[in-house]
């Protein structure tokens, strides 16, 4: 018989027995080798004899949820913004398992001060607005910011030692001067951030701001009270350690902050620096909030501007490309990623970045028609 026939014939088989046969060998090997000629005639003729099959997505049914947070008041709510954001409120893990009711966001960083250390490709973009962070609040707006958060950097000692007063005139200005609702962010000094938190809190009063941040090396309580007693929600912060964002949610939590009232930041590490384990963890958190652990079950904000201290996003490399596409490239996957892992807030920088990544949004939210694309061309590639 020859090779061909043999195959032929074992196609449809669901068994071979052998019945009288020895074999007395030291090694055997047998090899039987696919021939697409023969073969893909056969399975066209099968697809054509069966009725196609339509393929439906396996939904799960979770016992947990996500809180729904609420950034920005309006005026009939208190405030003076325009428009607010919601972040949070999933019931399923995935989109297309109908749980999904509010989009990712993109909050704009502006900083109280010149920022002479930023990569030549922001420096491009941002240091005409330096000397006035309203200003550059406003072109960040326009640049397609859904947020703004102001970092009053220059309140650390060791850099301007800004009084709190003056940190709480310049979050005056920036909220004055556009009206998308606001993240209010420290310098990270433990001692200095609750006192600034404090007066920054107390003049945008009624507004909801989100005050950046709560960690476990300050006094996280003062910060809440001050959320509480002026209307703000409470980023709680840590770093990559899904134990310490556990026990720091309950703490804020045992304080008195409405569950509500905050959003989680687990650290975000830039593409090529811990991205993977970020992806992860953020991975972790929203599965673990999904089936039941209620000290996770709080919205997930991301520091993307972390990929700009990647050396490969500002570095002056010939052999490694343009880093004028390098940067915004490094801060766009980044940000990708922590997307795709279910982060709801991106703290960005760079506006191409940010214009790619909220495309990429609007398309998963169904706001924009993406280019049909037929899988089955795959097969022709």
């Amino acid at each position: 018989m020859r090779l061909e026939d043999l195959i032929s014939s074992l196609v449809d088989a669901e068994e071979l027995e052998l019945d009288n046969v020895e074999i007395d060998v030291d090694e055997l090997i047998l090899e039987l080798k696919q021939s697409p000629p023969m073969f893909i005639p056969r399975a066209k003729k099968v697809l054509k004899e069966k009725e196609r099959i339509k393929f439906e997505h396996p939904i799960k049914e979770y016992k947990g949820s996500i809180a729904e947070v609420q950034i920005g008041a309006t005026r009939s709510e208190g405030g003076t913004r325009e428009k607010v954001v919601k972040i949070g409120g999933q019931t399923t893990l995935y989109q297309y398992e109908g749980g999904h009711k509010n989009r990712p966001v993109v909050s704009y960083d502006v900083f109280d001060l010149e920022m002479p250390s930023f990569a030549k490709a922001l420096r491009e973009v941002w240091q005409d607005y330096w000397s006035s962070p309203a200003e550059w609040a406003k072109e960040a707006v326009k640049r397609g910011a859904d947020m703004i958060t102001i970092h009053l950097i220059s309140t650390d000692p060791k850099i301007k030692d800004t009084s709190p007063r003056e940190a709480a005139k310049t979050v005056e200005e920036v909220l004055q001067a556009v009206k998308v609702p606001l993240v209010i962010g420290g310098s990270g000094n433990p001692e200095k951030d609750p006192l600034v938190f404090e007066k920054a809190a107390e003049v945008a009063e009624g507004e909801m701001c989100l005050i950046a941040s709560a960690n476990l090396d300050l006094d996280y309580k003062r910060v809440v009270e001050a959320a509480n007693k002026y209307g703000h929600n409470v980023l709680s912060w840590t770093s990559m350690d899904i134990n310490d964002q556990k026990t720091l949610n309950k703490l804020l939590l045992e304080c008195g902050l409405p569950k509500e009232r905050m959003v989680m930041d687990p650290t975000t590490g830039a593409l090529g620096y811990g991205i993977e384990y970020t992806f992860t963890l953020i991975e972790r958190m929203k599965d673990s909030a999904l089936k039941g652990d209620e000290d996770l079950q709080n919205p997930i904000s991301c520091g993307v501007t972390n990929a700009w201290a990647a050396r490969e996003a500002w570095m002056n490399e010939p052999r490694w490309g343009p880093r004028e596409y390098r940067g915004p490239l490094w801060e766009t996957i980044t940000a990708l990623t922590v997307l795709s892992a279910g982060a709801d807030v991106m703290m960005m920088l760079h506006p191409t970045a940010v214009n790619i990544v909220k495309n990429v949004i609007s398309s998963k939210s169904g706001e924009v028609d993406s280019p049909e694309f037929k899988y089955e061309d795959w097969l022709k590639i």
